[in-house]
């Protein structure tokens, strides 16, 4: 029975990106760009509303900064497992490029 040599991943073309990934990732950074001032104003209008019920004026502040740090500490989420999905990304492209390390012709 004859040998037949493995052909190494390195010789291998890499599909080309898709528009949908490109539209995805923008659709992250615009997420990003959102998020923050929408979780301020959910928070003013909670708070307002707790003003209103319990009578207090000093509600609705602590509505707004609680809704910032709250969008603040989801942002800074979403951009670290964004980029931790690019450094994969990456990575993994560098290593179909370099080929398996094994496999010598």
């Amino acid at each position: 029975m004859p040998f037949h040599r493995p052909i190494p991943n390195g010789n291998r073309s890499r599909p080309p990106s898709s528009g949908i990934a490109s539209l995805v990732e923008a659709e992250k950074l615009m997420q990003i760009a959102i998020l923050l001032p929408s979780a301020a104003f959910v928070g003013w209008i909670g708070g307002f509303l707790a003003d209103k019920w319990l009578h207090q004026t000093w509600i609705a502040t602590v509505g707004i900064v609680f809704g910032g740090i709250s969008g603040l500490v989801y942002v800074v989420r979403l951009a670290l497992e964004t980029g931790k999905e690019s450094m994969a990304k990456s990575m993994t492209a560098v290593k179909t490029e370099e080929g398996d390390p094994e496999i010598k012709p």
